[in-house]
């Protein structure tokens, strides 16, 4: 289904030949054409979809790194091509959020994915918090499993720090839509902290008081980094 799927896009981004075949698809041509889309965000979200049914697990951080570069990047690269923003440092900045919010998923998910039989924390951040599958099975988390979150977190929350300076960099509602991406992750990690980084009896959730702000604060802290 995703090749199908990958050969009626393509249809949507030639020049001749054969319309698309899905009406989603042909009702996306005209704002290909009017936003000059490229292909290669649908592509990369294709090509993640393949990935989800053949890799369980990710050995480094750099490897769950080029997977998020497939299946978020494409999303934030989209929202700045729509809007006619697209710059290679706004890309950039966007690149790292979208990292960050799928890194965060992961966080909230770890034991919905491990009944799914897949994990995406890296092996090699397991090993050295010499945490095992078999403690992300737990009820709860142990001392080296909460350390092992504490740590993703912390990268996640680096990699937003990338958020401001990009909020900043926009106007309008593409701000306000922006700082809420940043905000939300935010207010995400902060949820998993309160829960002292135990992530296993389910997603630790954010509060809309929580979630507001940490919009406030992007949008603040955006006004200084234009």
């Amino acid at each position: 289904m995703l090749d199908a799927l990958e050969t009626d896009l393509r249809r949507v981004f030639a020049t001749t030949g054969e319309e698309p075949h899905h009406p989603l698809l042909r009702n996306l041509r005209p704002t290909v054409r009017r936003r000059a889309l490229t292909p290669e965000p649908f592509l990369g979200l294709i090509e993640a979809n393949r990935q989800d049914q053949k890799v369980r697990r990710y050995g480094t951080y750099a490897e769950l790194a080029a997977y998020c570069e497939l299946s978020a990047n494409p999303v934030g690269r989209l929202v700045l091509a729509l809007t006619g923003t697209t710059s290679p440092e706004r890309v950039r900045r966007s690149d790292a959020v979208c990292t960050a919010l799928q890194i965060v998923e992961h966080l909230q998910d770890v034991a919905e994915d491990l009944e799914r039989d897949r994990i995406y924390l890296p092996a090699e951040d397991m090993e050295r918090f010499r945490v095992t599958e078999a403690d992300l099975a737990a009820p709860s988390a142990g001392a080296s499993v909460r350390a092992l979150i504490a740590y993703e977190a912390q990268r996640a929350s680096d990699l937003l720090d990338e958020g401001p300076p990009l909020v900043g960099s926009v106007d309008g509602r593409l701000k306000l839509l922006l700082a809420g991406f940043v905000g939300g992750g935010r207010s995400a990690l902060t949820a998993i902290s309160a829960a002292g980084f135990d992530v296993l009896p389910g997603p630790p959730k954010p509060t809309k008081p929580s979630l507001l702000r940490e919009v406030g604060t992007v949008l603040r802290r955006a006004r200084g980094e234009r």
